[in-house]
């Protein structure tokens, strides 16, 4: 039967007003997101090439690789990023392991268990501005940790934790893990709850119980959930600002320095806006670069657990 031209127009255009319709629902954020996040991270690019010179007010210079040519010269710059990568190696393994093994413990059917959760997830709410301030304290010579060392007899004086070079970095190091652990433990436990407890009952009758199940079922089964927290801890870890900030300024000696805070430093202490957006095109770049290692290192990505 022929369906008459009439119908097939307007059928037509049905078809193409219900197929605009999802993007006329997109077009605010697409809007907002080019407005705050696209449009800066390019203008930021084409500030990498130009330099304003002594008046921030004027129009910027051209000067093509210049700035690149001064940050490959800039021995502060390859100090942050080996602090970045220190704290990307000493972070990103700690927050990946350390909160899966206390989701396991507090994911339990035990009376008030729910209180041992909101304990471990408290110092997620706790701003890092509160959390810098109180671990400067503990940290400090006469804080509570060098008081409860010299008064337990096992240091005779106390020790620089924010003013030793080797120390610092450490010390703001363990901030970050203490503040990460329970929101990584959240999601963890998200993943562990979603697990069917028939998996533990059966490998229970087949001799595997107590920690060796986790080791049979719970580690495979996490592994989408594994590969998350560890491209998320490692953003973090690789864009780490306030916590060096409020505690260390960076030193000593450019000891706790990260890339982020030393463009943060640049852009609104010295005020090299272009030098500053040249630091951030190599963060960018080293972000992606990371990212694609941990593809490369999980092959497929993130694949959802078989049961």
């Amino acid at each position: 039967m022929k369906i008459p031209l009439a119908t097939r127009v307007q059928s037509s255009s049905l078809a193409s007003r219900r197929s605009l319709t999802p993007y006329l629902f997109l077009l605010p954020a697409t809007i907002a997101l080019g407005l705050t996040v696209f449009w800066p991270a390019l203008r930021a690019f084409y500030l990498s090439f130009t330099s304003y010179g002594f008046d921030v007010t004027q129009n910027p210079e051209w000067v093509g690789w210049e700035n690149i040519q001064r940050l490959l010269q800039d021995a502060v710059f390859w100090k942050t990023v080996g602090n970045t990568l220190i704290y990307l190696v000493g972070v990103v393994p700690v927050l990946t392991v350390a909160p899966l093994l206390l989701a396991i413990l507090v994911n339990r059917a035990l009376k008030g268990i729910s209180w041992f959760r909101v304990a471990y997830y408290t110092p997620v709410v706790v701003s890092m501005v509160v959390a810098g301030i109180a671990w400067r304290w503990l940290y400090a010579e006469n804080g509570l940790f060098n008081q409860t060392l010299t008064g337990l007899g096992l240091l005779k004086t106390g020790i620089p934790w924010l003013t030793s070079p080797q120390l610092a970095l450490l010390s703001v190091m363990m901030v970050t893990i203490w503040k990460g652990l329970g929101y990584y433990m959240v999601i963890y436990l998200a993943g562990l709850q979603s697990i069917p407890a028939d998996l533990y009952e059966a490998a229970a009758i087949d001799g595997s119980d107590g920690w060796q199940r986790h080791w049979d079922i719970t580690l495979p089964l996490m592994r989408p959930y594994l590969f998350l927290v560890g491209v998320i801890s490692a953003i973090s870890a690789t864009k780490v600002f306030e916590e060096v900030f409020i505690m260390t300024q960076g030193g000593p000696l450019n000891s706790s320095k990260t890339l982020v805070y030393y463009i943060y430093e640049q852009a609104f202490q010295e005020l090299n806006i272009n030098y500053a957006c040249t630091m951030g095109l190599a963060l960018f770049l080293v972000i992606v670069c990371l990212s694609a290692l941990r593809l490369a290192i999980s092959g497929d990505g993130v694949k959802p657990p078989q049961i």
